[in-house]
């Protein structure tokens, strides 16, 4: 890997882009180390996964992280589809076991909109009859 690769994650509204450098394994979301960053277990784990998938990843790549919008699971969730889409990019070989595991499909369910006339996306108001 001559350069840095980068690539793009998306979930729910939030934007993760992704750095992918030769290193040691340091992930940097947003200029702090993704523990940090990330206080709950489960979303640390998200994080991790597609290194993890990897053998040999984990210890030999650094990831920088920008992320912007959205909550921490839907930011947790887009790092992990932009880490997973840059590892392709280093080796195509890496693929089949990313996709394995689930990590190159895009979740695309969305916040259904609110419409006039109703509380919110289909709950109506509460009904008087008299």
């Amino acid at each position: 890997m001559e350069k840095q690769k980068n690539a793009v994650g998306r979930r729910k509204e939030a934007v993760a882009r992704v750095y992918l450098s030769k290193g040691t394994g340091i992930i940097t979301v947003n200029e702090k180390d993704y523990k940090n960053y990330f206080t709950i277990m489960y979303l640390q784990n998200q994080v991790e996964l597609p290194m993890k998938t990897i053998e040999g990843a984990a210890t030999s790549f650094d990831v920088v992280v920008n992320v912007k919008g959205g909550g921490p699971k839907g930011q947790a969730e887009a790092i992990k589809m932009a880490i997973a889409r840059a590892l392709c990019q280093v080796n195509e070989e890496y693929r089949p076991a990313l996709k394995k595991e689930g990590l190159m499909t895009r979740d695309s369910r969305m916040v259904e909109r609110k419409k006039f006339g109703k509380a919110k996306a289909r709950r109506s108001f509460q009904f008087s009859k008299r």
